[in-house]
């Protein structure tokens, strides 16, 4: 059985007047969908602002970083970008809602870009990761490169905020991709 190396979770919320209960990660359950990763980092971000956008970034093998990630305050627009050469869908991106109150979780293999815009002030992101940061493993891939064609829900005349560095990456046509496709097709459907 194939699996898709990006899958939208959705925990189940048992709930009753004091509030609810969401288990988020269970090693059994998400081997189940045929995710073995081990989680060794998790990180927390804050954005003070609306249309913060963070990324695209990715590490580099041999300190890949599969990722899941979940937005525990607000609302994010949560984006991949498929960059294993040979992937019938290389270049192609997928984006999904994710918020604090839908709950939902991102689950991204390594061999894609990762990155996200807040629809809020004051979004809080939360992401496990499979490998420790390695600075010189890591790149990226710039949010408004018109060979991936992301369509960003950002309102017209709207720029997003972004840092110096992620503001200076490069697009699809420049990278050499370090990632090499293993046969699992994209599919969301799954």
């Amino acid at each position: 059985m194939q699996v898709s190396p990006v899958q939208i979770i959705e925990p189940q919320r048992h709930g009753d007047a004091r509030g609810w209960l969401a288990e988020t990660y269970s090693q059994p359950a998400f081997a189940a969908r045929g995710i073995h990763h081990r989680f060794v980092q998790e990180n927390h971000s804050l954005s003070a602002d609306r249309w913060t956008l963070r990324g695209l970034h990715f590490q580099a093998p041999p300190h890949g970083q599969a990722k899941l990630v979940r937005c525990i305050r607000g609302r994010i627009w949560d984006v991949v970008v498929d960059l294993r050469a040979g992937s019938p869908s290389y270049g192609r991106w997928f984006g999904v809602e994710l918020s604090a109150e839908n709950g939902r979780q991102l689950f991204v293999d390594v061999g894609f870009a990762h990155g996200f815009l807040t629809l809020e002030d004051g979004c809080e992101v939360s992401y496990r990761m499979s490998g420790l940061y390695a600075p010189k493993a890591e790149g990226g891939l710039h949010w408004g490169d018109p060979d991936v064609a992301i369509a960003w829900p950002l309102p017209a005349g709207v720029r997003p905020l972004l840092s110096p560095k992620d503001e200076q990456l490069g697009g699809l046509r420049a990278l050499t991709s370090p990632f090499r496709y293993d046969g699992a097709p994209l599919d969301l459907a799954a």
